[in-house]
């Protein structure tokens, strides 16, 4: 089998110009994904006739030599009809389970117990922050065996890549999941609470972009109306300024959660940021929009298909590619932009703050009153996301193009 890569273009690998991962391939399956956040080994490969990836490690801490290791190892499992993934996953909970008080299982236990309580994605982010930057270091190591200086090490890791906002989080959960450990009887302490506050640098909070000026705005709706990519694309962004819900929510949309009779989206609250239910009135502009795409993705699960499978949504990135290929960008717009806009037109133009931030699905009062949030002050609601959807129609059809378009 021949070989394409050597240590000098695994150390030099970068993404595409445009910030999309590049591909590295090595031979046989084996290649390096070169992400802005990482480089990832990969191994793709055939097991009884479906595709499959099997992850070999992180570069640099796998290096070149260790990976082709791995890469050979499961092509040899392969070879006997062995499933690389499973093994590999078999092998790590066989490990996982002769220790049943390792950090990665405590950990695992407190994250399953949170699910109702986080959306279904958020979870999903979790898992993956520990797994690529906790669990390899610290996880199998048994939890009353961690000080403060494996936990320091853990996180350095991350302050040194300048990835600072994943050590502050991370450095959150790695307490939570000591605390839990704590109530469980598994340790008696809690090294994350021993940590200096500088341990982790504090992050520059940067709000999303977004346009709030009308002309402006007019511009914006005027550059989605003659988007020429996807029409899945284009009805996401319009749907993303007339609805204003958060830039998951909308991709995540389902046809069985969307009543176009009643012009009512109704969203679980496992997909929601607080975990309650809501409902979204939704505009006659919306209703058209959803009527209009139904017949080209309506057999899917989502309303927004991923282009690769219908079982799942599309990129996180769509909208904000999408943005940027009509000039808009990330300093200027973003897609969680549409709800600053939305939020700052609508206070301006006079609607109360209990009706713009129940329908931003912001938390109001107390738990008793938040179980009645979903449909309360309905009627009141969908008659300002009609009237913002008008406005948003005529800011379009009375606006030039704002000149914010790259030049080619």
């Amino acid at each position: 089998m021949k070989r394409n890569l050597t240590d000098t273009v695994a150390r030099n690998a970068k993404p595409k110009p445009d910030g999309k991962p590049a591909k590295y391939t090595d031979g046989g399956g084996l290649y390096l994904l070169a992400r802005a956040d990482s480089k990832y080994w990969r191994y793709d490969y055939t097991h009884n006739g479906k595709r499959k990836t099997l992850a070999l490690g992180i570069y640099p801490d796998v290096g070149l030599k260790l990976a082709r290791e791995r890469h050979q190892e499961a092509r040899e499992l392969l070879a006997q009809g062995i499933d690389p993934s499973r093994d590999k996953q078999a092998k790590q909970e066989a490990a996982v389970m002769a220790n049943r008080n390792t950090f990665e299982l405590v950990a695992r236990e407190w994250l399953a117990k949170q699910t109702g309580r986080r959306t279904e994605q958020t979870q999903a982010d979790m898992l993956a922050r520990l797994e690529n930057h906790v669990f390899p270091w610290i996880g199998r190591i048994s939890i009353a065996d961690v000080h403060q200086r494996d936990v320091m090490k853990c996180l350095q890791r991350l302050v040194d890549a300048g990835k600072l906002a994943s050590a502050k989080k991370m450095k959150i959960a790695i307490g939570q999941v000591f605390k839990y450990a704590m109530s469980t009887g598994r340790t008696e302490k809690n090294p994350v609470l021993l940590l200096p506050e500088e341990a982790v640098p504090a992050v520059k909070e940067n709000s999303h972009a977004a346009i709030l000026n009308p002309k402006e705005i007019g511009g914006l709706m005027r550059a989605i109306s003659v988007y020429d990519g996807s029409t899945a694309t284009q009805t996401a962004l319009q749907l993303s300024a007339y609805l204003f819900q958060r830039p998951g929510e909308i991709r995540h949309m389902e046809w069985s959660e969307v009543d176009l009779e009643q012009g009512l989206w109704s969203i679980p609250g496992s997909k929601m940021k607080a975990g309650n239910d809501h409902v979204v009135p939704l505009p006659s502009q919306a209703i058209t929009l959803l009527k209009e795409i139904q017949p080209v993705t309506g057999r899917s699960r989502y309303v927004f298909p991923s282009i690769r499978s219908n079982d799942r949504p599309m990129s996180e990135n769509t909208v904000r590619q999408a943005l940027r290929n009509l000039g808009y960008e990330n300093g200027t717009m973003t897609a969680h932009g549409f709800r600053s806009m939305a939020s700052t037109s609508l206070y301006e133009m006079g609607f109360s703050a209990e009706l713009i931030e129940r329908q931003l699905a912001h938390t109001i009062g107390s738990k008793v009153r938040r179980a009645y949030d979903k449909s309360r002050n309905l009627p009141e609601r969908a008659s300002m996301m009609q009237t913002w959807a008008d406005h948003l129609d005529s800011l379009r059809d009375g606006a030039e193009v704002i000149p914010l378009f790259r030049s080619a």
